[in-house]
């Protein structure tokens, strides 16, 4: 059993898709748990690759193949871990802010969120404040995480802040940010409850704000 899981975990260090997809079939064909396969291989493996990143013997290529290849297994996963019942940390609204095009650092946030154990909902590009607000009120996030990569639109990020105070639900919901431009400074200006520098530690900031 801990053969298959070790299988899993150097599949998506190595962004190997066909390989995870295959062991984690056969591990679930052997009777090992779903919820054992999601923790001790895919999150694992998430977790190696994140502190790969961040020491720097992995770049974004690297952690976008592994990413792609953890979203393989965890497709098949997650039929099983709904019958499971299996409960993620918690669930963030993902999105670049109103203006900005740029995805691809989003996309990975959104990925290594979905690593970590996170449910996501990926609001796209160009999110409007009245967009992430919807998506507190109505799904009930837990996180909102605002990307941006232009400084001009940056402000979007505090016309956000501003929109969820002023509709009284700033208090339900933690804001994360960050994009090529934003720095701690500037989260600390608009009264955001995070910044990360990196997709990796995205995921690290987001378990901290939910004490997970």
């Amino acid at each position: 059993m801990e053969n298959k899981l070790e299988v899993i975990r150097s599949g998506i260090m190595d962004g190997d898709m066909q390989l995870v997809q295959s062991t984690v079939t056969a591990a679930l064909e052997e009777g090992v748990p779903a919820p054992e396969i999601l923790n001790e291989g895919l999150i694992k493996a998430m977790a190696e690759v994140g502190r790969l990143f961040e020491e720097g013997e992995y770049f974004v290529p690297e952690m976008l193949i592994a990413a792609r290849a953890m979203k393989a297994g965890l497709a098949i996963l997650k039929p099983k871990l709904i019958d499971a019942d299996v409960k993620p940390i918690g669930k963030v609204a993902a999105g670049t802010v109103k203006g900005d095009l740029h995805d691809i650092g989003k996309n990975l946030v959104c990925m290594m969120l979905e690593g970590a154990g996170f449910e996501i909902v990926d609001l796209g590009t160009d999110v409007s404040p009245e967009k992430f607000l919807d998506a507190v009120k109505i799904q009930g996030v837990d996180v909102i995480a605002m990307s941006a990569l232009l400084t001009t639109t940056m402000p979007n990020m505090k016309n956000t802040v501003d929109a969820l105070v002023e509709a009284g639900i700033r208090d339900s919901v933690k804001v994360m940010i960050g994009g090529a431009p934003v720095t701690q400074a500037y989260a600390d200006e608009i009264g955001a409850d995070g910044y990360a520098p990196d997709a990796s530690r995205a995921a690290t900031m987001a378990k901290q704000l939910l004490g997970a």
